[in-house]
């Protein structure tokens, strides 16, 4: 079984957004486009009503950010942590 190393495994960032998930995906494919969406590789861990959880790379954090904060609709970061715990608090 091949097993990747630490230091070759992506680091993530967990982002807390409130605002609907169809919105956040449409702001971050307008603002950063389909190679940033793939270079941010964005995945929705959860959705607790308005709030939802999205990893993203640690290098896209910025520009996954920007799109989130200049998004016409009505989109919020609460919180960005390393660590699902890190949200909880």
């Amino acid at each position: 079984m091949l097993t990747l190393k630490p230091s070759m495994r992506a680091n993530r960032r967990y982002v807390l957004v409130r605002g609907k998930r169809s919105v956040v995906e449409k702001s971050i494919l307008e603002y950063i486009g389909i190679l940033g969406w793939a270079s941010a590789a964005p995945v929705f861990v959860s959705e607790r009503g308005e709030e939802i959880v999205v990893a993203v790379n640690r290098e896209a954090l910025a520009y996954v950010r920007a799109a989130l904060a200049i998004a016409k609709d009505d989109l919020k970061i609460l919180r960005v942590s390393g660590t699902l715990k890190g949200l909880e608090k």
